[in-house]
């Protein structure tokens, strides 16, 4: 059968892929929608298996690359579907799309269900409200190897569009879970991992701490940082040194800083 092409911003298919903009849709639904090409290159190599690819050919930068992935989706038994250039700009999320939309599942686990190596590198994140934050970590926790990330008490849900932009589609390749503050301490002791607190207060720099074995590094809301409870549940205490005005740094730049000592540290131990 031909593949359809839509032309109008109001056939139901594709106002289905814009509800999904909500989290209540994708709460409800179990599904989420993944932007750009390269995004949903990553996520596909990690994968996920779309239900179904939206694609703009007038949008297209490197036509063949991007009729490969195509073609890989359908492989996977997704469904396609041609959208013109107006109808697809409407129903896209960000502004000057590449000519890419996939409905996929939404990324996340219950934390029940997380398991990870032992002597792994995790980092935890603690009522981070920005997604766009959110995102960035992914991104540095890929780079770096960690072996999970945890939402403690999370503001942003996994499958916020922002959330997946920000992190290049990383969400779906670097394993996340969700749950509250005591079940992520609860977690932590059955898996015998310690608990690194990120925080100005104190006088123990990142670079003097012991990064390696089994570590959650924690890191906490953008304007206030980790919560008492988890401050006094962790095993450690490290602040970055700053050497300006500032007190503090942006909350993904110092999860990059520290999960970096904590890479540096494991390397020259072998």
């Amino acid at each position: 059968m031909p593949e359809l092409h839509v032309t109008s911003a109001a056939n139901p298919r594709l106002k289905a892929v814009a509800a999904l903009r909500r989290r209540r849709e994708r709460d409800r639904t179990g599904m989420c929608v993944v932007e750009g090409f390269e995004e949903l290159s990553l996520a596909v190599a990690a994968g996920v298996v779309p239900a179904l690819v939206l694609h703009c050919a007038e949008l297209m930068a490197d036509p063949a690359a991007q009729a490969a992935l195509l073609d890989r989706c359908r492989a996977l038994g997704s469904d396609t579907l041609s959208v013109g250039r107006q109808a697809f700009e409407r129903t896209a999320y960000r502004e000057g799309p590449d000519g890419f939309l996939a409905v996929v599942p939404s990324p996340g686990m219950p934390l029940a269900t997380l398991t990870v190596p032992r002597g792994s590198l995790v980092l935890v994140c603690e009522a981070v409200e920005k997604p766009g934050n959110l995102g960035a970590m992914l991104r540095s926790a890929d780079a770096a190897g960690v072996a999970a990330v945890v939402a403690a008490d999370p503001v942003s849900d996994w499958a916020n569009p922002n959330v997946i932009r920000a992190s290049k589609g990383t969400v779906f390749s670097v394993p996340v879970a969700t749950g509250t503050l005591d079940e992520v301490l609860g977690w932590l002791a059955r898996t015998g991992m310690r608990l690194i607190a990120t925080t100005p207060d104190t006088d123990t720099r990142h670079t003097d701490a012991d990064l390696t074995g089994a570590v959650a590094v924690a890191v906490g809301a953008e304007k206030h940082g980790l919560t008492v409870a988890a401050l006094r549940a962790a095993d450690t205490r490290v602040r970055i040194p700053m050497a300006g005005r500032a007190d503090s740094l942006n909350v993904a730049t110092s999860a990059a800083v520290v999960l970096y000592e904590a890479v540096r540290q494991r390397d020259s131990h072998g």
